[in-house]
């Protein structure tokens, strides 16, 4: 699924016009990361919580050359799904 195929169902569903229904899914996206940006997580009750984790720099080791180097501090997001986003996934489809 793609952004634009998020567009159309908000056109389609809400009745909207395509740029409004653009408008809307471009600032749901972009209040998300600017959450995330902002160290804040995201919890969506039903579908589940997206964390920002802080990694410390460590070493690593090159595995071409075998060299040590530095692996970056860095952010990473990480998404755990809702028991009821699990469930819902692990049905059996319906025929």
């Amino acid at each position: 699924m793609t952004k634009a195929d998020l567009v159309d169902i908000v056109y389609e569903k809400a009745g909207l016009s395509k740029k409004e229904a653009q408008e809307i899914v471009e600032d749901i996206f972009d209040t998300l990361k600017n959450t995330l940006k902002a160290g804040d997580k995201i919890k969506i009750s039903g579908f589940g919580n997206f964390v920002l984790r802080d990694k410390r720099p460590r070493k690593g080791r090159n595995p071409q050359t075998g060299d040590d180097i530095e692996i970056t501090a860095r952010r990473v997001l990480t998404f755990r799904p809702s028991q009821i986003l699990k469930a819902f996934i692990n049905e059996p489809p319906q025929s």
